[in-house]
Parts: structure tokens; C-alpha cells; sequence
């Protein structure tokens, strides 16, 4: 049996392996995003046995697909991110991947490389004997940080051309090895207020682009207020809306011609994205007038919220191992690139959403033995 502290070592040689988001990386990342970690996944799959496929998510991109076959007529994939969020305001070694006070740090170490080392060593030892008892497939996907999900969407595709047939699909997250059962979806506006330049001192001349987007403000401010008030559905819980990013005007003395918004809504389980975006447009176009507004959606879609019922086998199954309650999780996943992908899907993983993203990223070394006893059973013969 691979031994915990070997899985931690394996978290830590992945780790030392930079793949940060090539539309996040910097002077110390670098830019070669997930390259170099999917080569490295696919010979080492290889090596255990897998029959292996690097599939060009985006040129010079490749997502992973590693098959290991199983004994019975079940197929379990386990999707696992390889890209990881900036490592440029770290106040730590981002890739040193070290292993101290119980924990393994780095980069990577909680989102989510965690898992593919876990299932990686559960695989090898049920190799070691007669293999296990579903086929499983472990994926490593790329761009889930930022960029429109495409290497899950990519592998959607792959997997619907192929005709491979999933049963059971996990999405490695960092949820303290709960079950998690459901999470928003979202769409992004992409907003453009078209005014008219003119001297400051005399503004009637002009049509004034921040005034108008303030005014977009408001009234998406009220429209996120009117979300919380109705209240959700599930517990994942209501929709929401927000304006995280403004900029516009070119001078202090010239009334302003143009200003630029991004808002995000979060979509909660039950929610049509096109129909939201028709409505979000309207709400835009109307607090706008009469100064003319352009309304893009962001990356071309919305996602629809994943929701799966807190009551069902793979749920269920999952929650009985780990001796823990389903829950619903506050961030996005790839599950949103899957809404049919699988017969049963949930998120699931070693450590805490609380530890990633931040200047010093970790994951408890307990979590990581706790994660594979949950796999050692579920994909047992």
C-alpha cells in the first residue's frame, strides 16, 4: 500500500511543476501554463498501466485522458484541473513544494493537484493486485481558473465523439472531502457605454459615458437586491449579481466618450442563462437611455447552476465513506461544463477552499490518507 506521506511527496513533485493559467502568469510562473505537468501525467499514467491521450484543448494545451481498466461494467472519470491561479503575490515559495508541520505547501497543493496524486497512488496499489473494479478514466483539464472552462468543454466533446459512456463523474475540488452536490452558475456582461466627447465646461454638449454607467450601477445594484430578497430555491441558494470591474474617461477636462463595465451573475439551480441575459440587457440598455450601450456575453455562453440531488447513489456513496454530510459549494467547478456529462456527478477532494488562492497555499497531509480510504473503497473490485 502507498504509504500517506508517499502521497504528500507526490503532491510535492507536482507542485514543483509550474502550470499556472497562462492568462495569470508573470516574471516568476512563466508561461508555459500546463504543458510541461500534462506530459509529465501522461508518461506517468502510462507507466502504471493507463492507455493514454493528450488531447489539444488549445495548440500547445493538451488535456490528459489515462484509461485504466476495470472489472465490471461501470465507468468512473475523475476530472482534475492542471492549471492553477498566479503565484506573482505568493509570499511563500510557490513551488517548493515542501513538507512541513503536517501540511504539504505550494501552488497547487490544495487546487487540486491533491487529488490526482491520490488517485494516481489508489490506482497503482489496486494495479498491483487485479486492478479495479471500474474502468476509470482520470483527466487532467486545463483552464479551469480562467478562460471559459475549455479544457472541460473540450473533453466533453472528446468524450461524445468518442461515445464513452460515464457512469460516474467526480470533480476534484478542494471540499474537505464532503460530497458536494451543487454550486452556482454564471454568466459575465461585457457593457460599453457609447457617449459623446465634449468640453468639460460645457457637458450639454456632450453625452456623458460614466454618468450612464453609473446609472447601469444602480440599477443592477437593485436588480441583485431584488435576488436576495425572493430568495433561492435549493440550497445552493439565490442568484447574484455584481459589478467588479469600470473603467473609462481620457482626460479631466473632456466629458467622457466611452466607459467600459464587466458584471458577473451568478445563476442559481433552475435559471435559463439566455433568458437572463435578454433580461439583464434590457435592464442595461434601459438605465442607460438615452445614452446608446453595447451588452456582450462574456466567452460567447452562461452556465447553468450544478445541482444534483443530495439523495442519490454517487452522493450518497461518497458522504457513507467519508463520513460526512453532502454539501453545496460557494465557488464555480468544471461541473458547470458538464450538464451531460455523466449519470451522476458530484465534486469532491482532500483540504479546504479556504487555503487556495491565497499568498501561502496548503493542504493537511491527513486530508490527503483521507481522500484515498474514500477512493481505496470506491473504485475497489
Amino acid at each position: 500500500m502507498v504509504t500517506t506521506l508517499e502521497i504528500a511527496e507526490r503532491v510535492g513533485e507536482l507542485v514543483r511543476i509550474p502550470s499556472v493559467n497562462p492568462l495569470q502568469a508573470g516574471p516568476i510562473s512563466g508561461d508555459d501554463g500546463e504543458t510541461e505537468l500534462a506530459h509529465f501525467l501522461a508518461d506517468r499514467t502510462e507507466a502504471l498501466g493507463a492507455t493514454v491521450e493528450l488531447d489539444e484543448a488549445l495548440p500547445g494545451r493538451p488535456n490528459v485522458y489515462a484509461r485504466f481498466d476495470g472489472q465490471r461494467d461501470q465507468t468512473v472519470v475523475v476530472d482534475v484541473h492542471l492549471d492553477t491561479v498566479s503565484v506573482e503575490h505568493m509570499t511563500d515559495d510557490p513551488f517548493d513544494g515542501r513538507i512541513e508541520n503536517d501540511r504539504v505547501y505550494g501552488r497547487g497543493s490544495v487546487d487540486t493537484k491533491a487529488t490526482f496524486a491520490v488517485v494516481m497512488s489508489v490506482l497503482e496499489e489496486l494495479l498491483a493486485d487485479n486492478g479495479p473494479g471500474p474502468t476509470v478514466w482520470l483527466v487532467g483539464t486545463i483552464s479551469e481558473e480562467i478562460g471559459g472552462l475549455i479544457g472541460a468543454k473540450a473533453f466533453r466533446r472528446w468524450a461524445r465523439n468518442t461515445g464513452l459512456g460515464i457512469d460516474q463523474l467526480i470533480i476534484a475540488e478542494p471540499t474537505m472531502c464532503a460530497a458536494v452536490h451543487g454550486h452556482k452558475g454564471g454568466l459575465g456582461l461585457e457593457i460599453t457605454v457609447n457617449g459623446v466627447a465634449a468640453h468639460s465646461s460645457k457637458p450639454h454638449l456632450g453625452s456623458n459615458a460614466i454618468s450612464a454607467a453609473g446609472r447601469i450601477i444602480d440599477a443592477l445594484d437593485l436588480e441583485h437586491d431584488r435576488l436576495q430578497d425572493l430568495g433561492g430555491t435549493t440550497a445552493v441558494g439565490p442568484g447574484t449579481l455584481s459589478v467588479t470591474e469600470i473603467a473609462g474617461g481620457v482626460a479631466r477636462n473632456i466629458i467622457p466618450d466611452c466607459c467600459t463595465l464587466y458584471a458577473g451573475r451568478r445563476t442559481a439551480p433552475g435559471e435559463d442563462p439566455d433568458a437572463l441575459f435578454a433580461a439583464l440587457k434590457d435592464i442595461v440598455v434601459s438605465a442607460a437611455a438615452p445614452v446608446e450601450v453595447d451588452v456582450a456575453l462574456a466567452y460567447g455562453a452562461g452556465s447553468a447552476a450544478f445541482y444534483e440531488d443530495p439523495a442519490g447513489a454517487l452522493i450518497a456513496e461518497l458522504s457513507r465513506l467519508a463520513g460526512s454530510a453532502p454539501e453545496t459549494a460557494t465557488y464555480g467547478s468544471n461541473a458547470l461544463a458538464y450538464p451531460d456529462v455523466g449519470l451522476e456527478k458530484s465534486l469532491f477532494g482532500p483540504g479546504s477552499i479556504d487555503q487556495a488562492h491565497k499568498a501561502v497555499e496548503w493542504v493537511d497531509i491527513a486530508e490527503l490518507g483521507r481522500a484515498a480510504d474514500v477512493y481505496r473503497q470506491l473504485l475497489a473490485p
